[in-house]
């Protein structure tokens, strides 16, 4: 009887703890740990200027000589998991999800994020495409419901177009340009967490 209900517990975390999660905790303030600092922060929405999802003027830069550093790292240790296969839930290379991947990779530098990409949308700043960097994060609405965040992707290159690494549902974790029709259909908005 122990081992079902811790079972039934598990699985529930997974359901509740990943991807494109509908259900998950909320609140009117989220908290960024960053380096054993919490930071917090107002759950805002913003959507970019439908307009701005074709143009991208930027190049690669990353600010801050701490913050690069951090922020190349945290690419590093994401692009370690390209090819991956997908697996709803996964933190690891057995399997990753998409938020997972931003989880995990923001972790190893000890930045704590929420576990779905839902929730990591409320985080940090909003940014317009026009402005940004490398290490950002993207948001998607893949789903049918359209009005629901369920799909994040770290920004690793600006030039020429904006690329992210992200993991997908039919091909695990690769590298794809914002330029593609569907994710540049499916984007939401960008944000800023270093």
């Amino acid at each position: 009887m122990k081992k079902t209900f811790y079972y039934l517990l598990v699985c529930l975390s997974f359901i509740l703890y990943s991807c494109g999660s509908s259900s998950g905790r909320s609140s009117s303030k989220n908290k960024v740990v960053i380096s054993g600092k919490t930071k917090s922060t107002s759950k805002t929405r913003t959507t970019s200027n439908p307009n701005e999802k074709t143009k991208n003027t930027s190049k690669t830069r990353v600010t801050g000589s701490s913050s690069n550093k951090k922020i190349k790292s945290i690419i590093k240790h994401a692009k370690t998991f390209s090819g991956t296969r997908y697996k709803y839930g996964g933190t690891t290379k057995k399997g990753m999800d998409c938020s997972g991947l931003v989880y995990t990779s923001f972790k190893k530098e000890n930045v704590v994020l929420p576990r779905t990409s839902r929730t990591m949308a409320t985080q940090g700043k909003a940014v317009s495409l026009k402005k940004v960097v490398v290490g950002d994060l993207l948001f998607f609405k893949t789903n049918k419901r359209k009005n629901v965040i369920s799909h994040v992707g770290l920004v690793v290159e600006t030039k020429g177009a904006i690329k992210f690494i992200h993991a997908s549902t039919s091909r695990g974790v690769i590298i794809s340009s914002l330029n593609e029709k569907y994710w540049n259909k499916s984007f939401a908005w960008a944000r800023r967490v270093l």
